[in-house]
């Protein structure tokens, strides 16, 4: 967040009583002081935003016959340099496009706001500020902004997108060499070329694009989620370059599938045990009555009758149990164990489906480690991976590549394979028990991997295109 000892805050809000809500989410953020200043009606704000008094100011899109939009028009029209965000009831993609086209760095759901929200969108608002700011300003502190900021920053050419000057953040973030990126272009680090000529496209054509996403791809085909801000801009002798700022959010979308997948099945485990509970009530009952009858009676029509309803009883009792089985965390037996050994004995498991199905089998092992692992459950969460990846492949041209490798602390197990992929739709609803998009499949097999893997305290992230292939990554963290 920017260092002020006082931050200065302008709201503008007609409704008194959100003023002041926002206002005491404001003053709940720690170690920063606010000095917040309310304008309650269009007219009131466009005097106020135009004196330039205010490090940051927070927009309603409602504000009587005008809304936020309008003002926000208004204000960068005047030459309000202060980061704008818009606050608004409900959120509409419409409303959150149009913003950020129009020059607001945010847009904020009212209902979602607290204090944790509003301090990283106020650190973020500022750091973006003053870096354009001093990249407007001068062209020469270029070098000394690029040394201090943490996100990537890149010049280029416009036409072939060659590497004009970049920061050392950029550097890392995609693991090349400076003299590697000096022979590069843009165009080999976005994942999809197709998405590099429409961002070329948008931006010769409208001169700035605000959060652009693309996947960039590292020199060790790490993919990078990233949102882009760039401008087009001239230098004195006239010529184009293209300014972008990019954010890696990689670790931010992570952890939001990750939360979501938790509460996935957290939510499903409470369904299944209330379910279980209603069941075997009313099962038992079944149980015990079918059990009396069949000492009373002797016609085999009957016994018949009763044969059945007691093997079916059973199958129910069974399922209750399979799936209160997935839905609560494994007992693990935790011992260290090379990482290597257990994919051999893995892959041993299970060459008999890949020979059989003519797959050419890859392994690329990159550094050994022993990991603190329950050697039995973590084969079978890799063997129901493996046996997927050999399923979706076609017989006699299958490619499976089994891949591990360390990097920032972290080791990483890749299963790649090039068959059918995973469409979109399905991608959401991969890890949920029984979802199958298996015509003979009852869809526990990935669902037991997730709680194996989570049960290691790992995570696993899987990229997907239909008629490519599919990729699961498996991340363990080394500290």
């Amino acid at each position: 967040m920017k260092d002020l000892d006082t931050i200065r805050v302008l709201i503008v809000d007609d409704d008194e009583d959100d003023f002041f809500l926002t206002s005491d989410y404001l003053n709940d953020i720690r170690g920063k002081k606010f000095a917040i200043d309310w304008a309650k009606n269009f007219d009131e704000a466009v005097g106020k935003v135009t004196s330039c008094e205010y490090d940051i100011c927070f927009f309603d899109f409602l504000l009587g016959a005008k809304t936020g939009l309008d003002l926000l028009k208004r204000a960068i029209q005047d030459g309000c340099q202060s980061p704008i965000i818009l606050l608004t009831g409900k959120g509409d993609h419409k409303i959150d496009m149009e913003a950020m086209r129009l020059g607001a760095v945010d847009y904020l759901i009212k209902s979602e706001l607290d204090s944790e929200k509003l301090e990283r969108c106020i650190r973020y608002s500022l750091e973006r500020a003053d870096t354009l700011k001093t990249l407007r300003e001068s062209e020469q502190q270029y070098r000394t902004i690029f040394n201090h900021v943490r996100q990537g920053i890149i010049v280029t050419q416009p036409k072939d997108g060659s590497f004009i000057y970049y920061n050392p953040a950029t550097l890392e973030m995609l693991g090349y060499e400076a003299e590697e990126l000096n022979n590069m272009s843009t165009a080999k680090i976005f994942e999809k070329p197709e998405i590099w000529h429409l961002f070329n496209e948008k931006l010769e054509e409208k001169g700035n694009i605000d959060k652009f996403e693309a996947i960039f791809l590292t020199k060790k085909g790490e993919r990078k989620i990233c949102l882009i801000d760039a401008q087009k801009q001239k230098n004195s002798e006239g010529k184009e370059s293209f300014l972008s700022i990019i954010h890696d959010v990689t670790a931010q979308r992570k952890a939001e599938r990750e939360a979501m997948m938790l509460e996935k099945m957290a939510a499903t485990g409470r369904l299944v045990r209330t379910l279980a509970h209603e069941v075997r009530n009313p099962l038992t009952n079944i149980h015990l009555s079918v059990e009396q009858l069949e000492g009373e009676m002797e016609d085999e029509d009957s016994k018949l009758f009763l044969g059945i309803i007691k093997r079916n009883g059973q199958r129910i009792s069974d399922l209750i149990t399979e799936l209160l089985n997935n839905s609560k965390p494994s007992e693990l037996a935790f011992s260290k164990i090379s990482i290597h050994q257990v994919l051999d004995e893995t892959l041993e498991q299970a060459i008999d489906r890949i020979n059989l199905k003519s797959i050419a089998l890859e392994k690329q092992y990159g550094e050994d480690v022993l990991l603190n692992l329950d050697s039995n459950k973590i084969k079978i969460a890799l063997l129901n991976i493996i046996i997927n990846a050999v399923e979706a492949m076609e017989e006699g041209k299958g490619q499976l590549t089994i891949k591990s490798y360390i990097t920032n602390n972290y080791y990483f197990i890749s299963i790649k394979d090039n068959g059918t992929g995973i469409s979109p739709e399905n991608m959401s609803r991969l890890f949920e028990p029984y979802f199958t998009a298996k015509n003979n499949g009852i869809g526990l097999g990935l669902a037991a991997t997730l709680n194996i893997i989570q049960s290691h305290k790992a995570t696993v992230d899987v990229n997907s295109e239909v008629g490519k292939g599919t990729e699961f990554i498996i991340t363990f963290s080394l500290s």
